[in-house]
C-alpha cells in the first residue's frame, strides 16, 4: 500500500469525519453486504488507473468531493486504491454508513491497513472509542511506517487517557512526517498532558513550533482532559 502521497486525501477524510453528524446507526456489516463482494483487493495500478486517481486527488485537494466522487465512479473501481478513495469521498459527502461499509469490506476482505484506518476514524466519530482504538491498532500493525496511521492512533490513545503511549506513537509519526502536518499539534498536546517541558522546548527550538500552534495544543489538551 502506498502511503507516501496521501496527505491531501487524509485531510479530506479527516475534515469529512469531523463534520458528519454524530449518533449514526451501527454499521451492522456482514459478509452478505453487497460492498463486501464488489470491493477490489488488488494494489496493482495500470497507467490509466493512476491518471484517474490523480484527477480524483486533484479534485479532492480543491475541496470538490462531489465532483471527485462522480469522477471516481465514472470509470470504475479497479483497485484497492480506488476503493479507499471511495470510502473517503463517501465520508466527505456525509454518507457515513456507506463509507463504513467500504472501509469494513477493505479491512475484512482485503486485510487493508487503510480499511482499518478509515473504519477506526468512523468509529471515533460515532463515539465508539474502544472499537476505534482496536481498528487503528490493526492499521498501525499493518502499516507501521505510515505517519498518518500512527498519528491517528496516537490521537485516539490521547482520548483514551493513555497519554505516555500516545506520545510514543505521536513522536514516531512526527519523525516519519519530518515534523510537518497536524501531528505537530497532537504531539505538543501529548507533551502538555504528560507535563513534558523538554519535549515542548524541542518542538519550539528545533521545529519552530509557533505561539499559535502552542496555544492550539494547549486548548486541545484541555479539551481532552475534560473528556475524563
Amino acid at each position: 500500500m502506498d502511503f507516501k502521497n496521501n496527505r491531501a486525501r487524509r485531510g479530506t477524510l479527516l475534515l469529512a469525519l469531523s463534520l458528519v453528524l454524530t449518533g449514526c446507526a451501527s454499521t451492522g456489516q456482514s459478509t452478505e453486504n453487497e460492498t463486501f463482494h464488489q470491493v477490489s483487493c488488488t494494489t496493482t495500478k495500470q497507467p490509466e488507473h493512476q491518471l484517474q486517481l490523480d484527477a480524483v486527488d486533484s479534485l479532492m485537494a480543491r475541496s470538490q468531493p462531489y465532483a471527485a466522487l462522480a469522477k471516481l465512479e465514472s470509470e470504475g473501481l479497479a483497485t484497492e486504491h480506488h476503493w479507499v478513495r471511495r470510502g473517503q469521498l463517501l465520508a466527505s459527502t456525509n454518507q457515513i454508513s456507506e463509507a463504513a461499509d467500504v472501509f469494513w469490506a477493505l479491512a475484512t476482505r482485503c486485510g487493508s491497513a487503510m480499511g482499518h484506518h478509515g473504519l477506526g476514524l468512523v468509529y471515533l466519530k460515532q463515539k465508539k472509542l474502544d472499537l476505534g482504538l482496536e481498528e487503528l491498532e490493526k492499521a498501525r500493525k499493518l502499516a507501521p511506517s505510515s505517519s498518518d496511521v500512527r498519528n491517528d492512533y496516537g490521537y485516539a490513545l490521547l482520548l483514551s487517557g493513555q497519554h505516555y503511549d500516545a506520545v510514543f506513537e505521536l513522536r514516531t509519526a512526527f519523525e516519519l512526517a519530518n515534523g510537518e502536518g497536524a501531528v505537530r499539534q497532537n504531539l505538543a498536546a501529548g507533551y502538555v498532558l504528560t507535563n513534558d517541558r523538554a519535549g515542548l522546548a524541542m518542538l519550539r527550538d528545533q521545529y519552530d513550533l509557533s505561539m499559535t500552534e502552542t496555544a492550539h495544543a494547549e486548548k486541545l489538551a484541555a479539551d481532552i482532559r475534560r473528556l475524563k
